[in-house]
Order: structure tokens, then sequence, then C-alpha cells
């Protein structure tokens, strides 16, 4: 398992813009900052903590390509393509580049990963930049995101609280399509990307330790988060992403590779880890809720991830398959009769994957099924109104969701407005509430998130995008990955990233924010006064993925 010390990332080279460098309201007794950019503070880091207790984790990624990453009508894409390819539109220059996804709708580049530590208010204290093999070394273990993908790089504490977790893939930045490569041990000839790149766990423990492990899983599209569970005699991996990026019928690996995904912590530097196949840990199909089947696999595109009482939560909230709802694995076997179910006293958290039957995987996917909805979690297909990404639980009752926006970027000159964004009524940060035997919607929680409203950003282009007739300027659609925690006073205050609506070429590109909200778990309504804030804001350039409580917190 390849480890790096923050020692080895003592000066960082790229400045392509600069966050704010508050004062910190605690002492910082890892680092001694130096200078504070875009790229992340340099500083020199004795052999105490880097993360402090109480203190946030913001996982950030930086576009580093630049004009010449590709020449329009020159270069291929996707590359090395041998079928229905086309070139690019733009260059490289941001933020033109994300028109080519008009184009080659597997397009995205790789980018390198920062981990901010900040204040809950906000106040960077320090920024662990993650190894990419590039600017941050990593000779034998590195990682990049990919810069448009909305749903990577979420940030999970392990089930003791020391250590982090997050996935990426075994790539170094400013590389091509490689958010829908194969992995190298599951090709699938019909994916328009032929392009082979591991998938990667990365670990970061309490003195800023980073380690890597990689897999197989998610063969053709992304891992989107993992968690650690430390506190089993055999820790695993707890993963969530999807898979497949061609035409059915799916490769095998593909079927298996997807959804929720266990895996062993590897104990060998990247370059001498030999990834075996992938291994499910928790299958859905709409079947076990009475639809007629879809597409084999897809049913588990999964994104948010958590723990709970030894209890795995999964949500989906995109793609054309499946139903767009809050799901858990069983592992007792009993919370499931007829798809959805609530999970039974006494449940363990998974120790193996499933012993599925292969001869099944072509026509009912990974077998037996051991999911379910959340009782009173939304249940149709093809929803309109149901997007949920991050959760967070306050207590056994309470259950906060993230919901991400329907995405849909209709908009009116006239109020200069993406209407479709501002009339949405369960898109922010939805409140459920357990009655002993259901879960219940008590209220969604929007205001302050002004959806729909465009808002600026410093060096960002005005204007509209003439690939899309569109503004440039992005405006809130929902959250996607939360944390939150108890108050003294008995109140709970949940940070979210936001999602974004815009003319962008991917909206996924958007510089978004980190934002929070204080609420009251016992109340039935919003307060009067009860108002999202912005905590920090992503600069040009930038993207904000995942929000954590540090290790050992």
């Amino acid at each position: 398992m390849t480890r790096h010390r923050p020692s080895q990332f003592l000066s960082w080279p790229l400045r392509p813009g600069r966050w704010r460098l508050a004062a910190v309201a605690a002492p910082i007794t890892a680092a001694s900052l130096v200078a504070g950019t875009a790229g992340g503070a340099s500083a020199h880091v004795s052999s105490r903590s880097w993360f402090q207790p109480g203190n946030l984790v913001v996982s950030r990624s930086v576009y580093t390509g630049k004009a010449g990453l590709l020449t329009p009508g020159v270069t291929v894409l996707p590359p090395g393509c041998t079928s229905d390819c086309v070139t690019a539109t733009n260059s490289g220059a941001y933020p033109g580049v994300w028109n080519n996804v008009l184009a080659d709708p597997s397009f995205g580049v790789t980018s390198p990963v920062y981990l901010d530590q900040v204040t809950p208010s906000g106040h960077l204290v320090n920024t662990l930049p993650v190894p990419d093999g590039a600017g941050t070394g990593g000779a034998d273990g590195y990682m990049a995101t990919s810069f448009s993908s909305k749903s990577e790089i979420a940030l999970n504490l392990s089930t003791s609280g020391r250590a982090l977790t997050f996935m990426g893939y075994a790539a170094k930045p400013n590389q091509v399509d490689v958010s829908n490569s194969n992995t190298p041990g599951v090709i699938d000839p019909s994916n328009p990307v032929p392009g082979a790149d591991y998938r990667v766990v990365a670990q970061v423990s309490k003195q800023g330790g980073v380690s890597f492990t990689e897999t197989n899983a998610y063969s053709g599209n992304n891992g989107r988060a993992a968690i650690l569970n430390d506190t089993s005699r055999k820790p695993v991996y707890y993963m969530a992403g999807n898979a497949g990026n061609g035409s059915n019928p799916q490769p095998d690996g593909i079927i298996t590779g997807a959804g929720a995904q266990i895996a062993t912590p590897a104990h060998r530097p990247e370059s001498a880890q030999r990834p075996g196949p992938a291994e499910p840990v928790g299958s859905f199909s709409i079947t076990q809720l009475g639809d007629s089947p879809d597409k084999i696999g897809k049913d588990t595109n999964f994104r948010g991830l958590t723990i709970f009482n030894n209890v795995v939560y999964l949500t989906k909230g995109s793609g054309g398959n499946g139903v767009n709802t809050v799901y858990f694995i069983d592992t007792t076997g009993k919370a499931c009769p007829d798809g959805t179910g609530v999970p039974q006293p006494g449940a363990a958290l998974p120790a193996s994957p499933i012993d599925y039957n292969p001869a099944l995987l072509q026509t009912e996917g990974v077998t037996p099924y051991n999911m379910c909805v959340l009782q009173g979690f939304p249940t149709a297909l093809s929803s309109t109104t149901s997007f949920p990404f991050g959760m967070w639980f306050a207590n056994a009752d309470t259950l906060y969701v993230a919901d991400e926006g329907n995405g849909d970027n209709t908009y009116d000159p006239a109020s200069s407005t993406y209407t479709s964004a501002a009339a949405q009524t369960t898109a922010g940060l939805q409140k459920w509430v357990f009655n002993g035997t259901s879960w219940q919607l008590a209220y969604t929680l929007d205001a302050g998130l002004n959806l729909g409203a465009p808002y600026t950003v410093r060096g960002y282009p005005s204007g509209d995008n003439a690939a899309t007739g569109l503004p440039w300027a992005p405006a809130t659609d929902g959250l996607r990955n939360i944390t939150g925690r108890v108050n003294p006073n008995g109140t709970v205050t949940v940070w979210g990233i936001t999602s974004t609506v815009s003319g962008n070429g991917d909206q996924g590109a958007d510089p978004n924010k980190l934002v929070a909200v204080t609420d009251k778990p016992t109340a039935t309504a919003p307060g009067a006064t009860e108002s999202f804030r912005t905590v920090r804001s992503a600069a040009s350039r930038q993207v904000l993925r995942g929000v954590s409580f540090t290790p050992g917190t």
C-alpha cells in the first residue's frame, strides 16, 4: 500500500487563482503555513497530525490543461477510437474546452485533487495535494479525478473515524476521456473509449499519509465514493459507483463491477498491485418492486454512500434506468420481502462479496438480490423530482438527504433566471423522519441557495456560451455530498456541496460552492430565519466535490 507523507509537498508550482486566506480560528499544530494558493498552501510539516479534530475537509480539483491539449478539427475523440469518431470542437483552453462534450459524450480531462482543511466557518487551515504523478510526486502511486465528473471524490470517514477515503483513477492529469475508459481487467469491445485505467481508492490518515488501492470495478464509468470499515478484524472498503459505457449485451465484468462493491486494502505500491475481478457486495433489481426488468447492471447506478448503525446506505439519483431513491444493504435476509423495508435489529456490516451465480448474470444480473429501498422513499421509475445524492443521519429517526436537482438549464432572459431550477420544490436538503415503521419527508430546506439565480465568478466569462446560446454564469440547482454534526444546543448543522446549472457545455465543470445550514431535528417546518450561508466558493478553473470532518474528529 503506497504511503505518502505530506512532507513531500513542500512546494506547488501551479497558481491559476487564489483562495482568500483568513485568520485561522484554531492553532495549527501540524503545519506552519507559508502561502495560500489555488493549488494549495505550502507547508513545513512536523511529526504531529496534519488534520485537527473538529475541522472540515473539502475535496477540490483544479483544471490544469492548456489550449494545446486539443486542436479543433484535428484531435480525434475519444482518443484511440476506431469507429463513430469525432474531432475536437474546442481547444483545451478553459472553459470552452467543456464544449467538446457536445460532440463527444464521454469527454473529460483528468485533473489533480486537493484536500482543503477548513474550519467549520470556512477559514482555510492548510491544503494537502494528493500525489498525481506530475506536479506533486507519486513515483510509486498516484491518482487523478475527472474534472467535470460531478459525482467523484466524495469524502467519507472510516467506521473508526481515523481515516478518510475517496475514489479516482490511476491516471495523471490532462488525460482525455479517462472517466469512461475500461479498466485493464474488464475490456468492453463496444465501449467507444478504448483506453484502460484502474479505478483507485485513496485512503488518508490523520497525519496526512496517503495510500492507494486499485480495482477493476466500474469499468466504463466511475467510482464515486468509498468508506473504510476499519473496526472489523478484516478491514474492507465499501464503494459506490457505476459501470458500463457500451452496448448490450454487456460483458460479465461490467455487470459484476457496477453498483455497490467491496475490496480489501492493498499493502503494496500501486506499481506492484495486480487487481483481480470486482467483488459486488450489494445488488438490486427493479423486478423486486414488480417492475419489468431493464438494462442489467444499471439499476445500481449508485452515487451517495454512508454507514449508520452497521448498515450501508446508498443513493441512486441519475441515469435512465432504475429508481432514483435511497437504498440499504440487508445482511439479515429479513428486511426486504417486497423490495422495500427497514434495517433489522442486529444487522452487521457486510464482510464478504455476494456469492452470485455466473450463469444468471446476463439474464438477472448479480443474484441473490440483497438490497431494498428504504421504506417510505420513492419507488417510481423515471422520476422527474427525485435526485438524491449525499446522506447524513442526525440520529436514528432523522435523516438528511441532499437532492441535486433536475439539471434542467432552461433559461429566461427576461428574468435572468434558470426557471426550471428556480421552480423546484424538492431540490436542496430534504429532512426525513422515521415514524416507527416508515420514513416520511418532513420538509425541504432551500432558503439561501437561490436556486436558479446566476452568480458571478471572478475570471469566468460573462455573456453567453456561443456553443449553447446560454449564459456562462452558473446557478445553484441543489446539493450533492453533505456532512453534519449535532450541536451542543441540540440543533444540527449540515454542510453541503452545491450542484449547478449553466450554459457551460458540461455543467459539472461549473465553479460551485460549499454551503451550510442549521436546523432543529425536532422541528416540523423550517424556521423563519433558517437559511443556507456560503462557506467557501470555488474559483475559476476549480470545482468542489466532497466534504467530511477531519480524521480523528
